[in-house]
């Protein structure tokens, strides 16, 4: 008895999901302060009324990792150039799908 890569597929995407937004979190996070977050939303191409209204919010980082400002900044193409590996991805890759 060992372990390896499950052949269960069905938590894969959720688990997928739920990494990403974790990473939009801490990238949130990181950046801290309002001034910071509206640049950085504004360049990664967010328009200007919601990078504001987002960066000004006084919600948790984990709620505001979902909101329409951060999903279209931090796209999962940027994530995927920023190096997250998708989970997905891997499970197909060992599985033969992919």
């Amino acid at each position: 008895m060992g372990f390896g890569i499950s052949d269960y597929y069905r938590p894969i995407p959720e688990l997928d999901h739920w990494l990403r937004r974790r990473v939009r979190m801490c990238y949130w996070k990181q950046w801290r302060y309002v001034r910071t977050k509206v640049k950085n939303l504004l360049a990664l191409g967010t328009s200007k009324r919601q990078a504001i209204l987002t960066a000004i919010s006084s919600k948790s980082y984990w709620r505001l990792s979902r909101t329409l400002a951060t999903q279209t900044g931090m796209t999962n193409d940027w994530l995927k150039r920023q190096g997250l590996i998708s989970v997905r991805a891997l499970w197909m890759k060992a599985h033969g799908y992919a």
